[in-house]
């Protein structure tokens, strides 16, 4: 089982190498965490962008533009369409969001002629967080695509948190389906759509997981908490995977550990596409630009 983005690489290393393309990539981070990404030997990458801006980037950065293959594209939007006609000719395996904003990320992705959305699919957010306070990785959504799952969105989410966990070596996952209690309320319809899919998972129609809910997060985190409230539960303190109730939840949970948690690394993407999608913010850093090239290394097909 992988406990730490260090042992991400190390697996990575010995695999072959991903296609990473970067849309609208002219920006220093996104062309520092694509360099880092080669250097380690992890992806082969190309950059759609404008090409002066990327060799600019390049020039001040002090990186050699030739360990990429650059695509000129002077235009935001038609370059983020390019990189991802770039994947549906099959010459990539991973796509990147650089510098362009997200809705105009997810509208390429989504787009009906040129997209990488299978037909009926559900595209979700999906992280991976390692916190120094917690035994091993934490993988979590959705925090930025869907702001109100119903119950098969959902189960989607579930099912993109199992995958991804699995990737990550474990075998059998342990989903935390979160709710502000773990009492079963019927008041709470975050409390309910949980218990619904705890049973589900119970009658295998959720499969290769352990699903327990409505937790509340510190029982899904804390073995202490869990004894405290006298709950047994396979999930309970030990959770690999939390699926939050909305998409505020998920998003504040994520960047509080990204701001006021010292030694947390992080990672994010769209799972569910036809290709995983690098999805993190413009203002994230280039360590967590490069775990987020890696774990989608790590689940691409």
């Amino acid at each position: 089982m992988i406990t730490n983005f260090e042992q991400v690489f190390e697996q990575l290393r010995s695999k072959s190498k991903k296609r990473l393309v970067a849309a609208w990539a002219v920006d220093d981070h996104t062309i520092n965490a694509a360099r880092l990404a080669v250097e380690k030997g992890i992806v082969d990458a190309t950059l759609v962008g404008d090409e002066k801006m990327i060799l600019d980037v390049c020039k001040n950065e002090g990186i050699n533009p030739k360990i990429f293959k650059i695509v000129n594209n002077e235009d935001e939007l038609k370059s983020i369409a390019q990189a991802i006609d770039i994947i549906n000719a099959g010459e990539g395996d991973i796509l990147m969001k650089g510098l362009c904003s997200t809705d105009k990320y997810m509208r390429g992705i989504l787009n009906k002629e040129r997209g990488l959305l299978p037909p009926k699919a559900v595209l979700s957010h999906v992280s991976v967080i390692e916190n120094p306070n917690y035994h091993k990785l934490i993988v979590l959504g959705d925090m930025a695509v869907i702001p109100l799952p119903d119950l098969k969105q959902k189960i989607a989410i579930t099912n993109y948190l199992v995958n991804t966990a699995r990737a990550l070596g474990i075998e059998k996952p342990k989903v935390a389906v979160i709710a502000a209690t773990e009492q079963m309320l019927d008041g709470m319809p975050a409390c309910v759509e949980a218990a619904l899919i705890a049973k589900m998972a119970d009658r295998g129609q959720i499969r290769n997981c352990y699903v327990d809910g409505p937790l509340a997060l510190d029982v899904a985190l804390s073995k202490e908490a869990a004894a405290i409230k006298k709950l047994t539960s396979p999930v309970a303190g030990d959770a690999d995977c939390l699926m939050f109730p909305n998409i505020e939840s998920a998003n504040v949970f994520y960047k509080v550990n990204s701001q006021l948690c010292i030694g947390v690394k992080q990672s994010a993407m769209v799972a569910g596409a036809k290709a995983p999608c690098v999805l993190s913010s413009r203002a994230d850093s280039i360590e967590t630009k490069l775990n987020s090239i890696a774990l989608a290394a790590l689940t691409a097909k």
